[in-house]
């Protein structure tokens, strides 16, 4: 039987190992979630909302265990990891408390008796998860998939399958029939395949684009609705009139979160260049503050990434930067001790045909790129594979509104400030970041029939 080894990259020690699940449990597992279905889908609204509820109780009481698990899997600052369990915690009340209102029928008057647009169910829901953040990426979706009726099947990242095992003891805790939320622990290759299966009927992403190409060609065969959640190069850009301290602070909190391993990380940081100098120097000396550190101390900044072979890629990247023309003014060294390490990086001079600059850095490395006023800026921030988030500093709400809303080619975007993920609001992008929304109303209504009833 294969295994499945966990390791902590903080000193490539191995935290667990567990037994590989087979093609043929893993389908068995699909067939026992459609029998579920049928009986979870009945339960009222307020029937789910309490068991969500309950879970959401759970998951604040072992809010230590859960978040030193996570710390122990992927690397994630102790701190961070409980910030994310209590933002799950959150979100899973919030769902339970709007379901209602986000299902409720919509009456439209077509001059018949009655004419209505109903929000049913639709069956399994295949979900194929990151391992950046083990708890909210899996219960963002799932949530509010089941409060609207359906049930899931989940594969994880193995490199945080303990999470995925302690994800589903607490839904069952909570009262979810155990067949209605399975993790199946299993490989990328047998998930995929795992989307024929006839009771599949949508599937979930959230990971590389790669892996959303082939997740969407296998699903685009079988005919099933697929949301795409894929990576990002966010651009912030800081105009001349911009509060630079605080581009400064927002923007470095917003690279190095979660050791830079964020989709909407703060990628590019794209300067115009009456300001560029100024704010080189003062990024530069906030992000030498950001040392690394035992993730387990809550004074540490940054801890380690979340394994070996994906820092050795980011520095592969940050070298091939290097070499076509970009300056490393801070970092960019693998440090000599066992572990995934990489210090906070500063890249400047970054230019088209560079890593930097037109692929994604899923790790502890910012791009600084100078623009010449406005409009290059706005230019070199739709100038990009991706479309995910991004922002703008500016003293001119008014303008930076406009920016954001009309002008710059992402799903979500923020000014004058680092923007997260809130529970509120549609999470998605465009062009190469995916399509589809996770969050809120517009995420919920992704997996149900959105049915149209008339009495004539």
């Amino acid at each position: 039987m294969s295994k499945i080894k966990v390791t902590n990259p903080a000193n490539c020690e191995i935290v667990a190992t567990y037994n590989k699940m087979s093609f043929d449990e893993s389908s068995s597992i699909i067939d026992k979630a459609h029998v579920a279905f049928k009986d979870w889908k009945t339960k009222s609204i307020q029937e789910r909302a309490t068991i969500m509820h309950k879970a959401a109780d759970l998951l604040r009481e072992r809010k230590d265990e859960h978040a030193k698990l996570m710390t122990k899997e992927m690397g994630k600052l102790y701190v961070g990891a409980v910030g994310e369990v209590e933002k799950c915690a959150d979100m899973i009340d919030y769902y339970a408390d709007h379901a209602a209102e986000f299902l409720k029928d919509v009456t439209k008057d077509i001059g018949k008796k009655k004419s209505i647009i109903t929000f049913q169910p639709i069956g399994v829901v295949l979900g194929i998860m990151p391992w950046n953040y083990p708890f909210w990426q899996v219960l963002r979706y799932s949530v509010p998939t089941m409060m609207a009726g359906n049930v899931t099947v989940f594969k994880h990242a193995q490199s945080v399958t303990g999470c995925a095992l302690a994800i589903e003891k607490l839904l069952h805790d909570a009262g979810v029939p155990k067949d209605a939320y399975r993790a199946l622990l299993t490989g990328s290759e047998e998930a995929n395949k795992l989307i024929e299966h006839d009771k599949v009927r949508a599937v979930t992403l959230t990971g590389s684009v790669p892996a959303g190409r082939a997740v969407a060609e296998t699903a685009g065969k079988a005919l099933k609705k697929t949301v795409l959640e894929l990576g990002g190069s966010d651009p912030y850009i800081v105009l001349k009139d911009a509060d630079i301290d605080l581009a400064v602070e927002e923007t470095v909190k917003g690279r190095l979160s979660n050791a830079g391993q964020s989709c909407i990380a703060a990628k590019r940081m794209v300067v115009v260049s009456d300001v560029y100098d100024e704010f080189v120097n003062k990024y530069k000396e906030a992000m030498k503050e950001m040392t690394l550190g035992d993730p387990m101390d809550k004074d540490t900044k940054l801890g380690p990434m979340s394994s070996v072979d994906l820092r050795d890629d980011l520095h592969k990247q940050v070298q091939e930067s290097i070499e076509n023309g970009a300056l490393c003014i801070l970092g960019g060294g693998v440090p000599d001790e066992d572990g995934a390490w990489y210090p906070a990086t500063l890249l400047t001079n970054v230019t088209p045909g560079m890593p930097a600059y037109d692929d994604e850095l899923f790790g502890p490395v910012a791009s600084i790129i100078k623009a010449s006023d406005e409009a290059d800026a706005i230019r070199i921030a739709n100038d990009s594979q991706f479309g995910l988030g991004g922002g703008i500093f500016t003293s001119d709400e008014k303008r930076g509104f406009e920016i954001a809303r009309n002008e710059i080619d992402t799903g979500m975007m923020t000014v004058n400030g680092y923007g997260m993920s809130a529970k509120e609001m549609p999470f998605g992008g465009v062009k190469n970041s995916g399509y589809g929304r996770e969050l809120s109303e517009f995420g919920m209504h992704e997996f149900v029939n959105i049915k149209a009833v008339v009495i004539i």
